[in-house]
């Protein structure tokens, strides 16, 4: 990934934050928003280059997320990106916070790689005809569809071309994906083209990289995620939560899968944050064992039922301390 250039005309050894960022900004944004465009300032300030995958390095966030924390602030016009007719971000201009001038800027060097989005384009019929007539392409069309056993439709097609033309994989890595996929019975695009993207943002540019990665964890990862409803090779910050559930809070794989069925049933959203606050709650509590989250429900109904019965009097109006997961769904949700 290239560095971006980063400048102002009055060159400074401090980093300076107006008052209106602090009082009109900083509230609402999270903490990688505000890492993020901090660190932005920081870098300009001192004049330093820098890159979106060093940023992501850097707070150990990924690429996405950096472009996620970069989008938010040009919706709140603090910044504006600048994109290529590929959408690749090729600059970003810092606006002042105070009087939305264009004061400080950050630019693509002449050196600095496109940076893409993954957003599938529209393609023309023409632009697919083209793709087609390729003779390469069209050995591969073929090849695809012996391996998928059947046509392909155009819209199979269309996100054969996006893997090569917008995430950039050859013949040889395109060919190699398909096989993984099919090897492990997934035959739908749609999850073909999420595990292109997903090796994308991994940087896999060769299906020896991409036999590495996949090999990188072992098969309690990737059961993990599914259970999560994830059939995608773990991102680096997925990663990390499971990692910390088997390392740090020390728990067997039936113990983090049941506090997946949990998550499951209780959110469609933030999945690995809920199961992160049952499993550093039963690790706060001393769980261990399957065994003890059963004695934990059977308390906690037995809790739940006593509440309900008793009558209530100035010793028992106020809610006690209780292992109550919608109260921990609102909370999660709420963050």
């Amino acid at each position: 990934m290239g560095f971006l250039t980063i400048y102002q005309d009055n060159y400074t050894d401090s980093t300076v934050i107006s008052n209106r960022f602090i009082d009109d900004y900083m509230q609402s944004a999270n903490d990688a928003q505000l890492k993020i465009y901090l660190y932005l300032i920081r870098m300009m300030s001192a004049r330093l280059g820098t890159s979106i995958s060093d940023i992501a390095d850097k707070f150990n966030y990924t690429e996405k997320d950096v472009l996620r924390a970069l989008k938010y602030w040009e919706k709140k016009h603090l910044l504006t990106l600048d994109c290529d007719e590929h959408k690749n971000i090729t600059g970003i201009h810092l606006l002042d916070s105070n009087a939305g001038a264009d004061m400080l800027s950050i630019t693509a060097g002449a050196e600095t790689a496109a940076l893409a989005t993954y957003d599938k384009p529209n393609y023309s019929a023409d632009e697919l005809r083209a793709f087609k007539a390729d003779e390469n392409a069209a050995r591969l069309l073929f090849v695809a569809e012996q391996y998928l056993k059947k046509p392909l439709s155009a819209g199979d097609v269309r996100t054969i071309f996006f893997i090569m033309d917008r995430l950039g994989f050859s013949e040889d890595l395109t060919d190699y994906l398909l096989q993984y996929c099919v090897d492990r019975g997934k035959r739908d695009f749609r999850y073909i083209e999420k595990v292109a993207i997903s090796w994308a943002e991994h940087g896999i540019t060769t299906p020896k990289q991409a036999a590495a990665l996949a090999g990188k964890y072992d098969r309690s990862f990737y059961e993990i995620m599914r259970a999560l409803g994830k059939n995608t090779t773990p991102t680096d910050t997925e990663a990390s939560y499971i990692e910390r559930w088997q390392k740090t809070y020390g728990f067997e794989t039936d113990v983090i899968l049941d506090a997946c069925e949990r998550t499951v049933l209780a959110t469609d959203s933030h999945r690995f944050e809920y199961a992160e606050s049952i499993l550093k709650r039963w690790y706060s509590i001393g769980v261990h064992h399957k065994n003890d989250i059963k004695a934990l429900d059977a308390d906690h109904r037995r809790t739940k039922i006593g509440r309900r019965q008793a009558p209530a009097n100035k010793f028992n109006q106020f809610a006690q301390n209780n292992y109550d997961f919608d109260a921990l769904e609102q909370e999660i949700l709420s963050n």
